[in-house]
């Protein structure tokens, strides 16, 4: 066993782990923190992508070992306060999801797009997700989604209040 000290969603934990234990099935099994779905664990569909420390990473090739002293951001650490993270509106706004699956992976490399370029091109979408698999869309929705957010992210603060954050569901 080794110990590590990891930071999810804002909240410290310290565990002894597998040393080949993957961070997904951390996240998943040790923590409990769900949003982030197992898809392949090979790393070809990129739905358990997360952020480790600023980068977004598949967190099926990742060992939760390489996590230690690391700050982890997942699908369920995005909203603020119950308010959802501008991607996560979007997503919903643009229909860009069907069955979901995906959709953990897809807000965060799109973060991650966003992060690096603000103002990306349909093109700059279509190639910084190339690494996300969908079955269900035509990635029309999903990229519109994220243009959405980019344009959103101009507001003053990008996310929805309360009040429109309970009339969306």
């Amino acid at each position: 066993m080794t110990r590590i000290s990891v930071t999810v969603d804002g909240t410290a934990y310290e565990d002894d782990v597998e040393p080949r234990l993957l961070l997904v099935h951390y996240l998943r099994d040790r923590l409990g923190i769900t949003g982030t779905p197992i898809g392949c664990d090979t790393s070809n569909c990129g739905a358990c992508t997360v952020d480790l420390d600023g980068e977004s990473v598949k967190s099926c090739s990742v060992l939760a070992v390489q996590a230690d002293g690391c700050a982890v951001t997942t699908i369920q650490g995005l909203a603020t306060n119950g308010v959802r993270d501008p991607l996560q509106r979007t997503f919903h706004e643009q229909h860009a999801l069907q069955c979901g699956y995906c959709t953990p992976g897809m807000i965060m490399a799109a973060r991650d797009l966003l992060k690096e370029n603000p103002d990306p091109s349909p093109e700059e979408v279509r190639t910084a997700l190339e690494g996300n698999l969908c079955r269900c869309t035509g990635y029309q929705n999903i990229v519109r989604a994220v243009l959405a957010a980019a344009g959103a992210a101009g507001t003053a603060s990008g996310q929805e209040t309360p009040a429109e954050e309970e009339a969306a569901v």
